[in-house]
């Protein structure tokens, strides 16, 4: 599939020029009409024939093994979820926590890199350590101190403010040398670039459809490693996450799916389906390719006094300083242009995607 294609099946498209999909991409029509076919299947169909749930299992397994070949995991190790910050939630509530725990993160995080570990610390004590960076780029020594003794560490594959491209599996074998499991934040990696969460050695990764994948809301992922997923009790209980919801003692599912546990609409889940496959015949690697190019050109134009984001590619994404942020989103919004500022970063971004041209980065240009 031709990268314009995309464009030319995304209405939203045609409407505005629209550089925000850091935050969340439009879908295109065959996207929606994948939801939209589940969510008629389902009601309108099923009831007379399997009945609602068998369907709708079997496509969250269909789904289930598309999200794992897409990350090159083991269908086993892939938890459906509604969001990243839903995946990334779901995991501590599964393990135990006292006060002689620690949680190693960055200072870039997103809100859900931050949240859960607040409460962590104020219910139970932990000590949550925050690794200062340069913009998002982590220093391996300052991490290899802060990791230490630690139970958890966390970061994000891509940093959502300046977009820079986490070394993953270099952080990953500092902080698992030291001790300590890793939960990496991937929702800006998934759908812009390929990657194994195997190579990146990871305990636990999380996604979600609605960013690069140009899917719907309500669909996300979790992957554990099956051996990590075995010692962890997640919380909520249901009869999804359970061998026999009715046994006593109870016996949880098999790896990460013991993080399903209740009724959930099956037709978010046959968007982030069509999203991936929509991607993968695109080729990911013509993604990174495409993105590099207008990405390259933006920079150039903006100039490096400006830059926050690296001047070499590392992603979509691209950040840089403004005086007054608000002000030039604003500005922006009002020629038809959507990006978005970082107000914990005081910058502003652009979010460079496949379906974007040369066209849309001089739309932008002519009003930053």
């Amino acid at each position: 599939m031709h990268p314009s294609a995309i464009r030319e099946d995304t209405p939203a498209l045609r409407e505005t020029t629209y550089l925000n999909t850091g935050a969340s991409g439009p879908s295109p029509r065959r996207v929606v009409d994948a939801v939209e076919a589940s969510y008629e299947h389902h009601e309108f169909e099923t009831p007379a024939t399997d009945g609602m749930y068998e369907p709708a299992f079997a496509l969250f397994e269909d789904v289930r093994e598309t999200v794992a070949a897409h990350v090159d995991a083991d269908p086993v190790e892939v938890a459906l979820t509604g969001s990243t910050t839903d995946g990334i939630g779901r995991l501590p509530l599964a393990m135990d926590w006292d006060s002689d725990d620690v949680v190693v993160r960055t200072d870039a995080e997103h809100a859900a890199g931050i949240l859960p570990w607040r409460r962590l610390r104020d219910e139970y004590g932990v000590e949550v350590r925050v690794v200062e960076t340069d913009a998002g780029r982590i220093d391996p020594d300052e991490w290899a101190a802060a990791v230490d003794g630690a139970t958890l560490a966390t970061f994000s594959s891509i940093c959502w403010t300046s977009g820079v491209l986490a070394p993953v599996r270099e952080l990953t074998e500092i902080a698992q040398d030291a001790g300590a499991r890793v939960l990496v934040d991937a929702v800006q990696s998934t759908g812009q670039h390929a990657f194994s969460v195997h190579e990146w050695g990871a305990d636990a990764v999380a996604g979600s459809a609605h960013k690069w994948l140009l899917g719907p809301w309500g669909a996300g992922y979790l992957y554990v490693d099956e051996s990590f997923a075995e010692t962890l009790e997640p919380v909520q209980l249901g009869y999804r996450n359970l061998v026999d919801p009715y046994a006593d003692p109870y016996e949880y599912e098999a790896g990460a799916k013991r993080f399903e546990f209740g009724t959930v609409a099956p037709a978010p889940y046959a968007g982030l389906k069509e999203a991936i496959e929509m991607m993968e015949a695109v080729g990911l690697d013509v993604v990174e390719s495409h993105n590099a190019d207008l990405t390259d050109y933006l920079k150039a134009e903006l100039g490096d006094d400006r830059l926050v984001s690296p001047r070499e590619y590392h992603s979509g994404l691209v950040s840089w300083h403004d005086p007054d942020p608000e002000a030039t989103v604003e500005r922006a919004a009002d020629a038809g242009v959507q990006i978005r500022s970082i107000p914990t970063a005081g910058v502003v971004r652009a979010s460079l995607h496949v379906y974007n041209t040369k066209d849309d980065v001089d739309r932008l240009l002519d009003v930053v």
